[in-house]
């Protein structure tokens, strides 16, 4: 399966950078993540539950950056297994900003094997496409309202009512794939 697109990130590209470099964040966007444990600067492991036509299962995989450059790109290679199925996938993300806007650019291709391989591509395609969506969204609202945040403080403003990151986070719609969620989808 090969997938790629682009989002619009109204940030400037270290930040972005920095986001998807950050565990606690990425697990935050990553559609049914539990959890999302950075085990050294360019491995990770996360565990998730997501539903793909009938099977509904946690799984978990193994993720890796190669070729970082940052804060322009890396390469994300994932694997894993779960009682459903296994997958194996690797994502280019590429990122690029003009006047303080970044452009998220990512390409995608992932293996899919066992009972869940059984669903057809189809739905595997379309279902990665809504997590894909789902992560890029969160992400987007949710770097953003660390900046909302930050401003705030940073005036010296006290805001009349105080939201938790979290709070925001749960009462906004529904975000990977970066590239991430994708991999992370399809390993788990």
């Amino acid at each position: 399966m090969e997938l790629s697109g682009s989002y619009q990130i109204h940030l400037e590209k270290q930040k972005v950078w920095q986001a998807l470099n950050d565990p606690e964040m990425l697990k935050i966007c990553i559609p049914g993540c539990q959890k999302f444990l950075k085990n050294s600067d360019t491995e990770f492991t996360a565990t998730a539950t997501n539903k793909i036509g009938p099977f509904n299962a946690t799984f978990t995989g193994e993720i890796e950056l190669k070729d970082l450059n940052p804060p322009d790109s890396y390469k994300i290679i994932g694997s894993g297994n779960s009682p459903v199925g296994f997958a194996s996938g690797e994502a280019e993300v590429k990122l690029e900003e003009e006047n303080g806007v970044t452009k998220l650019i990512y390409t995608v291709e992932a293996n899919v094997g066992g009972k869940i391989a059984q669903v057809g591509s189809r739905l595997i395609d379309i279902t990665a496409k809504k997590m894909v969506d789902i992560f890029f969204k969160k992400f987007s609202e949710t770097i953003s309202n660390k900046k909302e945040e930050k401003e705030k403080i940073t005036d010296g403003k006290v805001p009349r009512e105080k939201e938790s990151l979290n709070k925001k986070i749960i009462f906004s719609s529904l975000i990977l794939l970066i590239i991430i969620g994708v991999i992370i989808y399809y390993i788990s």
